[in-house]
């Protein structure tokens, strides 16, 4: 995908293991904190137990986030954290979202 002059468009440097809502909102959320456990995730991304889990399947085959499992004392609990391979990933995401819309305010504009 290129642009009027030639050059590549943003759009189609996104990662699809990234860009999906879920997954870029876990690594979002795990980005401002040392690790989350499940039940967090799941609560403020408003995702079913099956759902959380297969977007973070995907996010630990790719790399992105680690999981552990242990006991708080009371329960078991998972809990999952983002590496250093998933922060540069949601960087160059969320940098190609900051071109897509710097190009897309620069034609609001436009009249044609």
């Amino acid at each position: 995908m290129t642009d009027d002059r030639g050059a590549r468009h943003p759009l189609a440097d996104l990662d699809e293991t990234v860009h999906q809502r879920a997954r870029l909102g876990i690594l979002a959320i795990l980005n401002e904190t040392r690790e989350a456990d499940f039940s967090h995730l799941k609560s403020a991304l408003a995702l079913t137990d099956g759902n959380l889990g297969r977007h973070l399947a995907v996010l630990v085959e790719a790399g992105h986030v680690t999981v552990r499992k242990g006991s708080d004392g009371r329960r078991n609990r998972t809990w999952v954290r983002i590496t250093g391979t998933g922060r540069r990933a949601l960087r160059t995401e969320v940098e190609l979202l900051r071109r897509l819309l710097s190009s897309a305010e620069l034609r609001s504009g436009d009249t044609h």
